[in-house]
């Protein structure tokens, strides 16, 4: 090791200062070498680093000297543990030497032997990133998909060998020096199915493309299932930037796009965005609007209102082969489900998400019927605004 410098004196000691500071602190001895060290990368807030040695303990009182001058240890997180006798090896105490980046344990044994430590620590700026490569096939029904693990370390220490564990895929071996970065193929998996979805959100894009100087195009992502049956599904997907490619037929590939892919856990799906496509056009309008329930103040004035609503959105596909387009609607403040011509699901209270198959060349119409409920009017309607990241709405 590099940074960290560890020592330790076994039983009692003598001091025999000549003119030296009764103050001073004794100089231990050089603690052995690590035998093995872990590196958890599973926490994305801190590090946390286990090594363990092999300590000469004798009967009686030890003490061990832990320093770190240079490297990014959180003092706090500290500790040490006996594995072999840990009935018979106790911790009395620890000291912290004054404007020194070191610590003292003063343990006790029952007998001299052998004892094999574990010393833990968190450590900071040490950090990991997850990376993709999805490529397409010609025909865009699977990937081939590639998993990258970047290691990075700048918290002041070498690491000759370590076991590094991500919660994601195997355990690896790998030695990570001060200010090296690492990258790393993490895992590969071939042949993934694929299925094409279009996103259309009516909160994002216009409700009437033929208005638009230039066609509006319709989002599009590769849509990978997290599970067995998908050759996925044995650990969570983490996130991080997926580039996606695909094969041109001539034996090279052509490059489609780069999103951030989300957190996947087992059975869920990822998204990757590969690009708009201008061959499939929605119209959204407002046919019909109706206040019902009515209630008034005391003057006859409305206060209180329901809004029977009734909407309607147009999908039409230009393509020459069927597509699935999600249509994403949002709905605001108190209200409740009328009738809909599609079945959906609910992302959140005001977020729906409708998944419409439109064959080549055809049209499909999502018609939406809902009640609004509980609007206030004239001098109330601020208990119809919603807060929504920190603004009123």
């Amino acid at each position: 090791m590099k940074m960290i410098r560890s020592t330790f004196t076994l039983g009692f000691v003598t001091l025999l200062l000549c003119g030296a500071s009764l103050h001073a602190r004794t100089k231990l001895v050089t603690l052995p070498d690590r035998d093995a060290t872990t590196i958890r990368l599973d926490n994305p807030t801190a590090t946390l680093v286990q090594e363990e040695r092999t300590l000469n303990l004798q009967k009686g009182h030890n003490k061990i000297d832990f320093s770190w001058k240079g490297v990014r240890i959180d003092p706090d997180s500290i500790r040490i543990r006996a594995l072999s006798h840990p009935e018979d090896v106790t911790l009395l105490s620890v000291s912290y030497p004054p404007d020194e980046d070191a610590l003292v344990w003063k343990i006790h044994s029952e007998k001299a032997w052998e004892e094999n430590v574990r010393i833990s620590y968190l450590l900071k700026r040490i950090d990991n990133l997850v990376t993709y490569k999805a490529t397409a096939d010609q025909d865009e029904t699977q990937v081939n998909l590639k998993s990258y693990l970047v290691l990075r370390n700048f918290s002041g220490e070498d690491f000759a060998a370590a076991e590094c564990i991500l919660n994601y895929g195997e355990p690896f071996q790998t030695s990570i020096q001060h200010q090296e970065t690492k990258r790393m193929l993490f895992f590969r998996k071939d042949s993934v199915p694929i299925k094409k979805v279009y996103t259309w959100d009516e909160a994002k894009k216009p409700h009437d493309p033929d208005k638009q100087d230039r066609a509006v195009g319709i989002p599009l992502q590769y849509e990978l299932n997290n599970t067995k049956e998908a050759s996925l599904g044995q650990q969570a997907l983490w996130n991080g930037k997926a580039r996606i490619y695909q094969h041109d037929g001539h034996g090279s590939t052509i490059f489609l796009g780069e999103d951030n892919a989300e957190f996947t856990p087992v059975g869920d799906k990822m998204e990757l965005y590969v690009g708009d496509s201008r061959d499939i056009a929605v119209t959204q309008q407002r046919m019909k609007s109706k206040k019902v329930n009515i209630r008034r103040d005391d003057d006859g004035n409305i206060t209180v209102y329901d809004q029977r609503i009734h909407e309607y959105a147009k999908i039409e596909n230009f393509k020459d082969e069927a597509v699935t387009l999600t249509v994403v609607e949002h709905i605001k403040g108190e209200w409740e489900a009328v009738e809909f011509s599609h079945d959906y699901e609910r992302k959140n209270h005001r977020t729906l998400k409708f998944h419409i198959q439109v064959p080549a060349g055809e049209e499909k119409t999502l018609n939406m019927r809902y009640l609004r409920k509980n609007l206030f009017t004239g001098g109330y309607t601020k208990f119809n605004r919603v807060k929504r990241s920190g603004q009123w709405h």
